[in-house]
């Protein structure tokens, strides 16, 4: 490869870098054309970019994308594999599903909104990490039950401040 070709590829991989929040790094060695191909459909299924890099050129795109990836230069050995996505537990999730039919992919490391998390027995807490979107959800479950509860003593307690104030005391918190 030419050193022009290796620039651009850097280059290429630090704009990446610098656009995304979550990153995975996986080991996809060995497995044959049919079974990496399984795997490239569901992660474009799941708008999940997943990119097969040389070690050296992604640990200088890392270095240039002023973000510290420091603690993942350790796992950039053998073939390395990115995954890219919007949502910080879809590639995990992903894994483990793929990981039922393949042995692989296996995961080094991730970069998940400034948080790492090295090595495969970090898969499990990677799966359970809830998305932007799950965790307003559950705000918004929580600000909307006070509510419920003064909703639910006004029709049941009548119409008096009195009959209010006693259903709310019998109900347990």
């Amino acid at each position: 490869m030419k050193r022009e070709d290796k620039y651009q590829i850097i280059e290429s991989l630090t704009e990446t870098l610098k656009g995304g929040d979550i990153v995975y790094l996986t080991d996809t060695s060995e497995l044959d054309v049919e079974t990496i191909n399984r795997l490239r459909r569901l992660c474009f299924r799941r708008n999940v970019k997943l990119q097969v890099v040389k070690n050296t050129l992604l640990r200088k795109a890392m270095e240039a994308s002023e973000k510290n990836f420091e603690p993942l230069f350790d796992v950039l050995k053998g073939a390395t594999s990115i995954m890219m996505s919007d949502t910080g537990n879809v590639p995990a999730r992903l894994i483990k599903e793929f990981r039922k039919t393949s042995p692989k992919p296996i995961l080094k490391g991730a970069y998940v909104q400034e948080a790492i998390f090295i090595g495969e027995d970090q898969l499990e807490i990677l799966v359970n990490l809830k998305s932007k979107e799950e965790l307003i959800g559950d705000l918004i479950g929580l600000l909307q039950s006070p509510a419920r509860n003064v909703i639910s003593a006004l029709q049941s307690g009548g119409s008096t401040i009195a009959g209010v104030l006693k259903t709310l005391s019998e109900k347990e918190s």
